[in-house]
């Protein structure tokens, strides 16, 4: 759907909200969701919070199927669950950041994420914190970090001898995928 013009003005009795929005773009179902969402929301007087940020292909559900597959393929093998081996391929392939935070809210902080990986002690502003390595999970990635873990699974498959996709069929699921997105 292609968006051109958004002008939204909504007053209240006690103050004045506005959200006009002056784009031509093409915007997909549930972005227009989240806007309707936005305009609901400031009609009822509530204050709201929006995000634009520049827009990144997401991973292929077709593709994301294909690694969980070779995922179960990998535990069964090892004799483990494709749970642990997903958080080892992370480790290996995966996406991370750095961040430092407060030595008593460390724990708090591992549980947001995948994997954490602690780094040590820093001191930032003459206070001491804790860096940790931090792994998003794979549904935050875009194209090019998805196709990177899927290859290094792929490639830690063959390694133990277990059969996977031709490198057409992954061409043609990544192509399947960018064209969705």
């Amino acid at each position: 759907m292609i968006i051109k013009n958004i002008k939204w003005k909504i007053q209240t009795e006690d103050f004045k909200q506005s959200l006009a929005i002056d784009l031509e773009t093409n915007i997909d179902n549930q972005n227009m969701r989240e806007l309707e969402k936005a305009q609901e929301l400031l009609s009822l007087g509530k204050k709201v919070e929006i995000t634009i940020k520049e827009y990144k292909k997401k991973r292929s559900l077709d593709a994301n199927g294909m690694l969980w597959v070779i995922l179960q393929a990998i535990a069964e093998k090892l004799g483990t669950t494709k749970d642990l081996v997903y958080l080892e391929m992370l480790d290996r392939y995966g996406v991370f950041t750095h961040i430092v935070v407060k030595p008593e809210v460390v724990e708090k902080v591992k549980k947001e994420w995948k994997i954490t990986r602690e780094l040590g002690e820093v001191v930032v502003n003459g206070k001491m914190g804790i860096q940790l390595q931090c792994y998003f999970g794979s549904s935050t990635y875009d194209s090019k970090e998805f196709s990177k873990l899927l290859e290094g699974v792929i490639y830690e498959a063959k390694e133990l001898e277990i059969e996977t996709i031709t490198p057409r069929e992954k061409a043609e699921l990544l192509t399947k995928w960018e064209s969705k997105n």
